[in-house]
Parts: C-alpha cells; structure tokens; sequence
C-alpha cells in the first residue's frame, strides 16, 4: 500500500511500504510513527536542502528532539517519494543548512 502526503509546495509525495519497511528496519524506534513521518512532509516546521537534491522536512517534536525525512520531489512529473526518516537530536546541524520552508 502507498499512502500520500502533499508537501509545502503541493507535490504529492510517496511512502510505499517497500521503503516504510526499509526504514523501519534501520531505525526501529520509529515502529510506530507511520503518520507523524507523513505530516511531517505535509506540517514541517523546516524544511531543508539536502545533500544531494533532496529536501529534509524537520518537524520538532521537543526542545533539541526532531524527526527528520528525507525526500525527493519534481516539480516536472509533480510526483516525489520519501527515502529515509529518523529521529535527531542534531538540530544545531540542521540549522546550518540553507532553509527552503518556511521562506526566511
């Protein structure tokens, strides 16, 4: 099954459950998190520029705790899927990197 969450710029972005299982795998504890990793792509409280032409949507959980998912998107197919998520606690990391959302 796929489910869909539309990103900050209205991109439909895609989790099967071939790459849910792969990241359930490498980051167990987010077992239980299918939703939330969903809106963070849709509700952020950041988004990022990645390393390679992937978007990070962080959404702030508490005080230095942050999930974090990564996620490609195209503006020319209007179709994007997310590649990998887990939780951080790096946030001074994360906010050395250019910000896309919201605008600064």
């Amino acid at each position: 099954m796929t489910h869909l969450a539309y990103s900050t710029t209205g991109i439909p972005i895609r989790l099967t459950d071939e790459r849910w299982n792969h990241i359930v795998e490498n980051h167990d504890d987010l077992a239980g998190y299918y939703f939330e990793v969903l809106e963070a792509v849709e509700k952020p409280t950041w988004v990022f520029a990645g390393d390679e032409d992937e978007l990070w949507a962080v959404k702030r959980i508490t005080g230095e705790k942050a999930l974090l998912v990564m996620y490609r998107e195209s503006q020319e197919t209007q179709d994007g899927f997310i590649i990998t998520a887990f939780f951080t606690t790096k946030m001074h990391k994360l906010r050395r990197r250019r910000k896309i959302w919201p605008q600064p």
